[in-house]
C-alpha cells in the first residue's frame, strides 16, 4: 500500500488517500473515483509529500516493556448526538460529509418515519419486500430490532447545507 498526501484543484484543500499502488492512484483519479471530503471535487492531485526515511535506529527492535493492562472500555455515546467539538461545532469537513450521506440517504431511501421498527421487521419476516429505508426509532427500539437480528444503523442527522 502507498499513501498519499491529496489535494483538490477547487479549492485546495488537503487530504490523505491509500493506493495499491501510483498505477491505480492514478487510474482511479482519472476516471473521478477520488473526491475531496470537503467539498467533493473530483479533479484531485497529489500534493507534495516529505519522505518517510528509515533510519537504522528505528529499525532496532525496542526493548522489552511490561505490557500495560488494556484501558477500560469507555461508554460510547449515541450516534445520533455527535459529540461537542471545540466551541460546541463539528469540523466543517466532518459537517460536510454528514450533509452528504444525509443528501444520499434522502434520495436513495423510502422516508417510513415512526414506523421505520415495524417496517424493518415486516421486511426481516418476508411480508414487504425488501427496500432501503430511514426514519426514527427509539434506543429501545433500535436495541430491540438488534436483539432480533435485524440490522440497523444511526447516523448524526445534521441539517443539509442552504449552498
Amino acid at each position: 500500500m502507498i499513501h498519499y498526501d491529496l489535494r483538490c484543484s477547487e479549492a485546495g484543500h488537503v487530504f490523505d488517500g491509500w493506493f495499491r499502488d501510483s498505477a491505480t492512484f492514478e487510474r482511479q483519479a482519472a476516471d473521478g473515483h477520488i473526491e475531496c471530503p470537503v467539498c467533493a471535487d473530483r479533479r484531485i492531485v497529489r500534493a507534495l509529500m516529505a519522505p518517510a526515511v528509515s533510519t537504522r535506529r528505528a529499525a532496532l527492535p525496542a526493548p522489552e516493556q511490561p505490557a500495560a493492562p488494556p484501558p477500560a472500555p469507555t461508554p460510547a455515546a449515541p450516534a445520533s448526538v455527535p459529540e461537542p467539538m471545540a466551541g460546541g461545532r463539528l469540523p466543517d469537513a466532518m459537517r460536510a460529509l454528514l450533509q452528504r450521506l444525509r443528501a444520499e440517504v434522502e434520495r436513495n431511501c423510502d422516508y417510513v418515519g415512526p414506523e421505520f421498527a415495524d417496517e424493518a421487521r415486516k421486511m426481516h419476516r418476508g411480508e414487504i419486500d425488501h427496500r432501503a429505508i430511514y426514519g426514527e426509532a427509539s434506543p429501545d427500539d433500535a436495541e430491540s430490532l438488534a436483539n432480533e437480528g435485524i440490522e440497523v444503523n444511526r447516523i448524526p442527522w445534521v441539517p443539509l447545507s442552504d449552498a
